[in-house]
Parts: C-alpha cells; sequence; structure tokens
C-alpha cells in the first residue's frame, strides 16, 4: 500500500558483506521486475561515495526499462535524494542529488566537456551500472550536489528531471516574444512547461490526459486537449514530450519554417517517418538529455516550480512492483519509493 509522506522511516544499516533490498529487472521475461532481499551491497571505488538512498522517483524511462527498453538488466532508477555515509569528510552524513553519467573522463569526448556523451560511460539504472532504487547506491564524488536544509525530500527528489526540462532552454533560444507549444502532459512535460514558463512564454501545453490537462490549468498553464487542437505551422519552438510515432508526427506539423523542434522524451519504440517536412521547411531538430543541476536547483530554492502537487503517492520498496503498476495509470502523475520504509 503507498505511505502518506509523513510516515516515519526505519533506516537499515549498511553491512560489508550484507546483502542490499533493491528492485531488479532480469531477463525473466514473465516477471522482470521483482523485488529482492538478496541482491549485492554496493563497494564504492576510491572515487566515489556510498549514498543511502532517501527517496526515489519513477519515470518514464523506468516504465520502459521494465517492458524491456535498452535490454537493462539490475537495478533501475535514476531520480533520487540521499545521504552520504561514506566518502570525503566534507560529504559525509550530506544530503545529496547526482548526475547520472559515469563518464571515462580521459577520452576525446569527455576531455572537450561532453562527458554526458562519453562513448564508454556507464548510466545510474539505465545502462551498465545499478540504479536509485535499492537502499544504497555508489555515486562519483564529482557527480553529487549538496542539497541546501531547506528542501524536503520530496522537492529534492525532482532535482534530476528537473535538470532535464531546464536543458530544453539551452536548445533553442526562448523569450518571452517565443511562441512555444509543448506536447505531453506526462511528469517530464509539466516539469518542462513550468520551466519554459519562467521564461515568460505563455506555452500552450497540448495534451490527452484530463488530468494532467486540468493540473496544468489549475497551475496557470495554456492547456490544450489533442483533440481541440486547430494545427497550424506557426510555432517558433515546439517541444515533444510524448516520445510516440504520433506526437512527433504532430510536432513537425506545428513548427513553423526554420523553427526548432526539440525532442524531450524517452523514444522507445521506433517508427517510420516522414523527414520531408523537415527538409523542406528547414526545421532545426534537437536531442535533448540529461541537463545542468545548478540552475535546477536555483529554481526550486525560488519557489518557481510546483513539485508538491505532482506527487501522487509514495509507497515502500517491497510494494515496489505496485509502484510501477501505479505509475502506469493515467490518475497518478509522480510516484515515489522510499527504500527504508516498512
Amino acid at each position: 500500500m503507498p505511505l502518506p509522506l509523513s510516515s516515519g522511516l526505519a533506516r537499515h544499516k549498511y553491512g560489508k558483506g550484507a546483502k542490499l533490498h533493491a528492485l531488479v529487472l532480469t531477463d525473466d521475461n514473465s516477471a522482470p521486475l521483482h523485488y529482492t532481499t538478496n541482491h549485492p551491497e554496493p563497494t564504492p571505488s576510491s572515487s566515489e561515495v556510498l549514498i543511502r538512498v532517501d527517496l526515489a522517483g519513477i519515470c518514464a524511462t523506468d516504465l520502459e526499462l521494465a517492458r524491456g527498453y535498452m535490454g537493462f538488466q539490475g537495478v533501475p532508477g535514476h531520480e533520487f535524494v540521499g545521504t552520504v555515509i561514506e566518502g570525503p569528510a566534507d560529504l559525509l552524513n550530506t544530503r545529496v542529488v547526482g548526475e547520472i553519467n559515469y563518464p571515462c573522463g580521459t577520452c576525446p569526448t569527455c576531455r572537450a566537456g561532453h562527458g554526458n556523451h562519453c562513448p564508454t560511460r556507464t548510466v545510474l539504472g539505465i545502462a551498465g551500472r545499478d540504479g536509485a532504487l535499492a537502499e544504497f547506491l555508489t555515486l562519483p564524488t564529482a557527480n553529487c550536489h549538496p542539497v541546501p536544509d531547506s528542501f524536503s525530500n520530496e522537492q529534492a527528489v525532482f532535482a534530476e528531471p528537473l535538470a532535464a526540462a531546464v536543458h530544453v532552454l539551452d536548445a533553442a533560444n526562448i523569450n518571452a516574444n517565443t511562441r512555444v507549444t509543448l506536447l505531453g502532459t506526462g511528469r517530464l512535460g509539466l516539469l518542462t512547461a513550468q520551466v519554459l514558463a519562467t521564461t515568460g512564454c505563455h506555452p500552450r501545453v497540448v495534451g490527452r490526459n484530463p488530468i494532467t490537462l486540468r493540473w496544468c490549468a489549475d497551475h496557470g498553464l495554456d492547456a490544450t486537449p489533442v483533440d481541440q487542437l486547430t494545427i497550424a505551422a506557426d510555432r517558433d519552438v515546439v517541444v515533444d514530450c510524448t516520445g510516440t510515432p504520433d506526437g512527433l508526427r504532430l510536432a513537425l506539423q506545428l513548427c513553423r519554417p526554420l523553427g526548432t523542434l526539440v525532442l524531450k522524451s524517452t523514444y522507445a519504440d521506433p517508427a517510420p517517418l516522414d523527414l520531408a517536412p523537415i527538409v523542406i521547411h528547414e526545421i532545426n531538430v534537437v536531442g535533448n538529455r540529461c541537463g545542468d543541476f545548478a540552475p535546477a536547483l536555483d529554481l526550486l530554492a525560488a519557489g518557481r516550480i510546483n513539485t508538491a502537487d505532482l506527487i501522487s503517492a509514495t509507497y515502500p520498496l517491497a510494494d515496489g512492483v505496485a509502484a510501477f503498476d501505479a505509475a502506469q495509470q493515467p490518475d497518478n502523475i509522480k510516484v515515489l519509493l522510499d527504500p527504508h520504509a516498512s
């Protein structure tokens, strides 16, 4: 059963050689996601810290991983806030959030400052490395960002997806006069819409879910059901947060000639795409993934992003499979996991 956010926490102690309580993805097609109390404890390297996960979020990428996306096996999850329990003195007992890419640091891509695209990187809970849906995780010290004492865990857990949302502003020049449409009112879409609104551009948000469309309207965003949308190629910037072929096709129909289309989602299902409009109208198509944490934390600190109203339920880790089921329901927005709740 989901827990109320005020529930007390039963803290587990980390012990060398002990076993970890975790959600794990395997290649078992009948039940790929399961809860275990017998996963190996992580051991940090000399450049890493050990973090007790205090709260973690389930996102669309996690749901796609559970359906087989990227063939990932291990502990999923990359949205978290936690407390450093082993590491440098200046971080010990500090709450942190963390960047999810683990670059090599020495290849030409890393030396050019693009570690998020390191060809040999691993990615927390997504590619080659256990993630945050467990009691503990390891993270490079350089990836950690201390969380202000004024932040609740329920705010801080949004740092990673909010950083991704803020990265949209790096993909296109957006100001108060920019005509912007955002497609998709899922978890990331609602964060991205709020980020866009901070520029003064008054984004038009288009979606199918009446619950999240109502959320937009209640929070001062221009919400339009997709079946009531008048299609015209007049948008300076279109941000596609749907992750679907239909959403991408619609985005191309809305983008004006010489406009910008930002792809801001997990695209798990390949599909045929007519590339002619991109060429004919010279549309700038930009992929957009992880972003900087500093501006995201600044927006949270300034109270400019509403996260509290996005949280639908918090589950104990032992009920993680049920939490994944809940996260797929259209009447839920953000589902969280508390790894130390009984």
